[in-house]
């Protein structure tokens, strides 16, 4: 039975998390490379440390009446194009600290052919469709609980990193790029109602204290819940280890791929449990956890759910999905079912590449997704978010 009256919590991670300046960079060269063949294969992982930056992977970009031997100098010459690029995504986020500086931070690069088994199984033919890059489920998820039709703890701890960043980046503030907070809600009714408990830590410049950091961060957080939610009874913890000067790759290694529940829901859904960044979009782990999220909005978009969990799974090598499942959570105003059987039918049958043809994925457009989440974001007008739209809203209620 469901409760209607609980705690629960989420958290995010700044774009300067070491985590996250990993997964910029990844999707940098994701970027990089759809921007030169939207056909590219793409498959990249990043690894930063104390003015250290390391790239490693398989990647493969052609062009039509191009030799085999020329697709191969088109792809290293995109290779050998990337540190720039990689420095500026570094800059971009803030770091030009003496343990982590965009321009002085040595740069390897070990990105190689993609695998001609993996190719194989992918790659379309005459007999048979793209198939899936891997096996593995997808979720996607939406809720009514804020307009974004996401969850609000996610939703609001995603917001406070936003907004204090963009007083960093503004000039003139205490704080640097690393940062992390977290929400904690009361629901009632299955509904959040107040904060209870909100945790942030950001690094700060050299000699500020505790007091001082609180007195940027909590007219921020105040800005960002709505009225009513912080109450003389919630909890603050703000750097309660009372010091973060030294953060970022200096602090901490990052790597590729370790904030996936940052990245989707904030732990009120179920996760696959592959990540999306350094992935060009023949990968499901990063289009089919996309369309998953745009059929779930889409749902409860058109008033047929309160909430709405998608899974969508898939075989390697193999185009249609092996299964997809709906589940209402006891509010749904349509048979799940009818919803199992139609959903596909509307993004091209759910294989990899109707996904990636109906949401127009192969852009470059990732690098801007590696910060505040995949979801809950506005559709940018040159395709970016795509999966956000609630274009099938209409389709939807006709359904009903």
């Amino acid at each position: 039975m469901a409760r209607s009256s609980f705690l629960f919590t989420s958290e995010s991670v700044s774009e300067g998390h070491p985590d996250k300046v990993a997964d910029r960079i990844s999707d940098t060269v994701v970027d990089a490379f759809l921007a030169k063949d939207p056909e590219a294969r793409v498959a990249c992982e990043t690894m930063v440390t104390t003015q250290r930056i390391i790239l490693a992977g398989e990647v493969r970009a052609t062009q039509p009446g191009n030799t085999k031997e020329q697709n191969e100098a088109f792809t290293q010459g995109i290779i050998d194009s990337l540190e720039p690029l990689v420095r500026a995504a570094v800059k971009d986020i803030g770091y030009e600290q003496d343990g982590f500086h965009w321009e002085t931070a040595e740069y390897a690069c070990y990105l190689h052919a993609q695998s001609a088994d993996i190719a194989v199984g992918v790659d379309s033919t005459n007999e048979k469709d793209e198939g899936a890059g891997d096996q593995g489920i997808m979720f996607g998820y939406a809720s009514n609980e804020t307009p974004e039709l996401m969850p609000a703890t996610l939703a609001y701890s995603h917001n406070i990193l936003k907004k204090l960043a963009e007083l960093r980046h503004a000039g003139g503030s205490i704080l640097e790029p690393d940062a992390k907070s977290q929400v904690t809600l009361h629901y009632e009714d299955g509904k959040p109602v107040r904060a209870t408990s909100i945790v942030v830590s950001t690094q700060h410049a050299k000699g500020k204290t505790q007091a001082d950091v609180a007195a940027v961060v909590k007219p921020v957080v105040e800005s960002v819940l709505p009225q009513g939610f912080i109450t003389d009874e919630t909890v603050w913890h703000i750097n309660p280890t009372g010091i973060f000067e030294i953060g970022g790759p200096d602090g901490d290694a990052g790597l590729t791929g370790r904030k996936i529940i940052v990245d989707t829901y904030g732990g009120a859904a179920p996760h696959g449990g592959g990540a999306f960044s350094g992935k060009d979009p023949t990968k499901v782990d990063r289009s089919a956890a996309y369309a998953g999220r745009y059929l779930a909005k889409n749902v409860v978009a058109a008033g047929l759910a309160d909430r709405c969990t998608i899974q969508i799974s898939y075989a390697i090598g193999v185009a249609a999905p092996q299964s997809i499942h709906v589940d209402l959570h006891n509010t749904g105003k349509i048979d799940p079912a009818v919803l199992e059987r139609e959903l596909p039918k509307l993004i091209g049958g759910a294989t990899p590449r109707g996904i990636r043809e109906h949401l127009k994925l192969n852009k470059p457009i990732y690098a801007r997704t590696t910060a505040y989440g995949h979801f809950g974001r506005e559709p940018d007008a040159d395709g970016g978010f795509s999966w956000e739209k609630t274009d099938l809203v209409e389709a939807l209620k006709a359904l009903a």
